[in-house]
């Protein structure tokens, strides 16, 4: 199987190693930790985090006016129709007909 890349890559000999090297050194703006320091690091979660209490994904039908203007309201406009669906749970007997 043929490699995809077309990059060529190579190691430097130790001559090049050692003059990078001391180019990293003599930088003041490098730093440089120590074996301890970097056993002691920990990766970086990233993204957001679990909730509590995940919310169920589902395909539902609104008029066009009503998600016009729920989308007018921003970033979180999903967040807010959820927030308005509670309100009305509240508001109104859980016994429908």
């Amino acid at each position: 199987m043929q490699p995809t890349s077309t990059r060529n890559f190579y190691t430097p000999d130790d001559d090049e190693d050692r003059k990078i090297n001391a180019g990293i050194a003599s930088d003041p703006d490098t730093l440089e930790i120590s074996d301890t320091q970097f056993a002691k690091m920990r990766p970086v979660k990233l993204g957001r985090p679990f909730a509590e209490q995940t919310k169920e994904r589902i395909t539902i039908r609104l008029s066009p006016d009503v998600l016009a203007a729920f989308r007018a309201t921003g970033a979180g406009w999903q967040t807010r129709v959820d927030e308005a669906l509670k309100e009305w749970l509240t508001n109104h007997s859980q016994s429908m007909p």
